[in-house]
C-alpha cells in the first residue's frame, strides 16, 4: 500500500494523462464535523468499457503492456475502505472517468494526506499538455488552482519555466495554509 493518499492521487491522475485527458480535476475536501476526507479525481480521457470498469479494482488486471499487475486503483480502494470510507469509479468511453474515495478523517487506519501540494505541482509541471483544476476545501473554506486560467494570464509562458514552477508551488502552499490554518491531514 502507498504510505500517503497524495501518492494514490498521483497514480490515478497519471492514469488520466495516459488515457489522453486534456483536463484532470482533483478535489480534496476535508470536513471535520462530518469526520470525512473526500478525494475526487475526474478526467475527460478515453474512458473505459464496462468490461474494463468491472476489472479495474482487480490487482491482477491492467491494460498496460509493460507489466502484468495494476495495483494503484486496488490499493486506493483498500485504503479508503479500511479507513471507514468508500470507493467508487465511474467511466464512459469517450467521456472520461471519475474516481471518488472517501475516508474517515479521524479513523486510526487512515493514512495521512501527505504532500498534496508537491503532488499537484509535479502533475502540472511534468504534464504541460494537460490542464489541471485542483480545489482544496477545508470545513467549507477553499481555493482553486486552474492551469487554464494560469496559461491565459501567462500568454504562452510554459508552466514548467523555473520561475512559474516555483510560483505554482508557493501558491499551493500559501493557499492551503490560509484555507486550513495549517491543519495536518
Amino acid at each position: 500500500m502507498m504510505p500517503e493518499i497524495s501518492l494514490n492521487i498521483l497514480d490515478v491522475a497519471e492514469n488520466s494523462t495516459r488515457a489522453g485527458a486534456s483536463l484532470v480535476t482533483i478535489n480534496v475536501t476535508a470536513d471535520t464535523d462530518a469526520d470525512r476526507l473526500t478525494i475526487q479525481i475526474g478526467d475527460n480521457g478515453c474512458g473505459m468499457s464496462e468490461e474494463q470498469l468491472s476489472h479495474v479494482t482487480d490487482p491482477f488486471y491492467t491494460t498496460r503492456t509493460t507489466r502484468k499487475v495494476g495495483l494503484g486503483v486496488p490499493f486506493f480502494k483498500m485504503a479508503a475502505e479500511s479507513a471507514g470510507g468508500s470507493f467508487s469509479i465511474h467511466s464512459q468511453i469517450g467521456k472520461g472517468t471519475e474516481v471518488t474515495a472517501e475516508f474517515g478523517l479521524s479513523h486510526i487506519d487512515r493514512m495521512p494526506l501527505g504532500d498534496i501540494n508537491s503532488t499537484i505541482h509535479n502533475l502540472i509541471v511534468y504534464h504541460p499538455d494537460t490542464d489541471f483544476c485542483y480545489t482544496y476545501t477545508y470545513n467549507g473554506a477553499s481555493f482553486t488552482l486552474d492551469t487554464r486560467q494560469m496559461k491565459e494570464i501567462l500568454g504562452g509562458i510554459p508552466l514548467n519555466t523555473p520561475e512559474v514552477s516555483a510560483y505554482i508551488l508557493e501558491f499551493l502552499n500559501e493557499n492551503q495554509k490560509e484555507t486550513d490554518g495549517g491543519a495536518s491531514l
